[in-house]
C-alpha cells in the first residue's frame, strides 16, 4: 500500500530552534532517505516552497482566475511530503515517526487511493 506522509510545518517553531539543532535535523535527512531507499519503501519525496511563493488558480464560469498566495491564512503549511510504499498503516506511522523533523513538525499520513500509472 502507498502512503503519503505530509509534513505540516510551523515556521515559528522551526525559527525558534537553535541553529545547531536545525543543522542536526537537516544532517539526518539524507541518511533517513538512504535507509528508506535501500528498504525499497521510499518512492519519492519533495520539499515545497513557502506559501508566499504560491499561486492559486480557480476556474469560475469557465475562466481561470489567478491570485497570489495561499487560499487561507494559516500559521502552518504543507512543507513537503514523503511517498512511501509499505505493508501496513502501522509501518507508515513508524516511518513518519522517524522523519528527522517529526519532533518539530506534524506528519499527516494518508493512503494513496489513486496514482497515475497504477495498473488497474
Amino acid at each position: 500500500m502507498k502512503y503519503m506522509i505530509m509534513i505540516t510545518m510551523n515556521p515559528t517553531a522551526w525559527d525558534a530552534l537553535p541553529e545547531e539543532e536545525r543543522n542536526e535535523v537537516v544532517a539526518r535527512i539524507d541518511p533517513f532517505m538512504k535507509k528508506l531507499t535501500e528498504s525499497g519503501e521510499l518512492l519519492g519525496t519533495q520539499a515545497l516552497g513557502e506559501p508566499k511563493e504560491s499561486t492559486v488558480v480557480r476556474v469560475r464560469d469557465g475562466v481561470p482566475v489567478v491570485t497570489d498566495g495561499p487560499f487561507a491564512e494559516s500559521k502552518e503549511y504543507l512543507a513537503g511530503f514523503y511517498l512511501v510504499e509499505c505493508d501496513s498503516k502501522e509501518r507508515a506511522i513508524e516511518i513518519a515517526g522517524q522523519v528527522p523533523d517529526a519532533h518539530i513538525n506534524a506528519m499527516e499520513i494518508r493512503p494513496v487511493v489513486y496514482s497515475s500509472g497504477d495498473e488497474a
